[in-house]
């Protein structure tokens, strides 16, 4: 079984990658790690580069338990690859972060966790950062 974790470099990200790692190490279990943006010609700040890339399959690399860390950009949605990880892998639970957003945001933006909710046909557990 595995525990996949829907990462995005902000705070509520890294609390969804601290939760995953906890039950993944807890239940002996997989921890898969992704991260997804449809790309294009703007930098998408929801998909992580660079330093921070290193600095999550770092973390992942010292873990007592078999862990990775996907980053998918091409042209499918975050939401389009989380549901396609889902389908792929024997997941035991999805985790994702959740932000507070004010009503108007909520409206403009659509909810991305609450789509994963109604979408998903595994378990999802939704944590908020500190």
């Amino acid at each position: 079984m595995t525990v996949l974790v829907a990462y995005v470099p902000r705070p509520e990200g890294q609390a969804a990658l601290d939760k995953g790692i906890e039950l993944a190490t807890q239940n002996n279990e997989q921890l898969v790690v992704i991260n997804a943006g449809p790309g294009g010609r703007s930098e998408d700040p929801n998909v992580v580069s660079g330093y921070e890339v290193e600095r999550v399959e770092e973390r992942l690399a010292s873990l007592p338990i078999k862990a990775e860390l996907k980053v998918f950009v091409r042209g499918n949605s975050a939401i389009e690859e989380i549901e396609e990880m889902v389908q792929t892998l024997q997941v035991s639970v999805l985790v994702i972060g959740l932000r507070k957003r004010n009503p108007v945001g909520k409206l403009l933006l659509g909810s991305m966790a609450q789509e994963i909710l109604l979408n998903v046909p595994c378990p999802v557990l939704a944590v908020k950062a500190d």
